[in-house]
């Protein structure tokens, strides 16, 4: 049994925790933009935490479900669809219609069972840039039919209590959308921060940035104050990583996200703390964020912070199938 796509939505691809251990032949790790509420979503349908969703992006899908089908829908909130942060039965025959995100801009839609298509190198993730895994390598489109793994699992919802309405009454907190903007996110001083003059330093963490319409999951780029360098010769190019922020010649920041490059010969200005990344990853076009420094010990604190945080969640989704 499957679901059917009939409205594929502006981006939505199958993604989980990515394929690690490959940066040395130059693949990045890849998969979900906000691995956090990927690990509720499959927390919420009972799945194991590296099992695929469907990550949709600013604008959702309509999806058709042949059977009845357990699923949950965690991080951004759209118009329509299904309740979020908490399992829901999508009946044999039933269509969830996903508008615009209202908040946040990427949801991931977990389904019990998970998807059944092939890893590969470890991992269902899609990999745009190389065409591979996912569904073809692609982005969903109309007409896509979404094999379910295990049509049976949407049997773990009898084990819940539930309301009226086919949902229960407790959810999952939203543990990445902001409650306004711009949203503070922690930097360290990058490898090249001190080849910057006095003030592009000052301006990268004074000023506001916004998420230029030219951004995807490989970066955002960052509308704002040309940064200029005081040492501008030519640079080896280096390794990067998820949270790099490079400055190309024109001055204009790009914050690499999960589908990054692997190497980049850009100054490297700074380095976007891991805890933070879903957070950003959260922002749609026109969305604003500013800059705070740290250093590595106030990195790991806000690392083991948000672990607590999703563990505590993951609790409390434990006990609530275990009533």
């Amino acid at each position: 049994m499957s679901i059917r796509v009939l409205r594929p939505g502006l981006l939505s691809t199958l993604q989980d925790y990515g394929r690690h251990g490959l940066q040395h032949v130059g693949l990045c790790p890849g998969g979900a933009m906000d691995p956090i509420a990927l690990s509720l979503a499959n927390a919420l349908v009972g799945n194991d935490d590296g099992e695929a969703a469907l990550e949709i992006t600013v604008i959702g899908p309509e999806l058709a479900f042949e059977q009845d089908t357990l699923v949950a829908v965690c991080g951004a909130e759209f118009k329509g669809g299904f309740p979020h942060n908490r399992p829901v039965l999508a009946p044999a025959g039933s269509r969830f219609n996903v508008g615009r995100a209202v908040r946040g801009a990427r949801a991931y839609l977990a389904v019990a069972g998970g998807f059944a298509v092939e890893p590969v190198l470890g991992s269902r993730s899609t990999y745009l840039p190389g065409r591979f895994g996912g569904l073809e390598g692609r982005a969903l489109k109309h007409g896509d039919v979404l094999p379910l793994r295990d049509p049976a699992a949407a049997s773990r919802f009898s084990k819940l209590k539930k309301t009226s309405e086919g949902s229960v009454r407790w959810s999952a907190p939203p543990l990445t959308l902001a409650d306004r903007e711009p949203i503070l996110v922690h930097v360290i001083e990058g490898q090249h921060f001190g080849s910057f003059d006095a003030n592009a330093q000052r301006g990268f963490f004074d000023a506001v940035w916004k998420i230029a319409p030219e951004s995807n999951r490989m970066g955002f780029r960052l509308a704002g104050p040309a940064l200029v360098r005081t040492q501008p010769e030519e640079i080896l190019s280096g390794p990067t990583c998820l949270g790099t922020v490079q400055v190309p010649t024109n001055g204009t920041p790009i914050a690499l996200m999960a589908d990054h490059q692997t190497t980049g010969g850009y100054p490297r200005i700074a380095e976007i703390v891991s805890a933070d990344v879903p957070r950003l990853a959260q922002l749609a076009p026109g969305g604003s964020v500013h800059f705070a420094r740290c250093d590595l010990g106030m990195a790991a604190e806000l690392r083991h912070h948000m672990k607590q945080r999703l563990e505590t969640a993951l609790r409390g989704i434990a006990w609530n199938y275990g009533q």
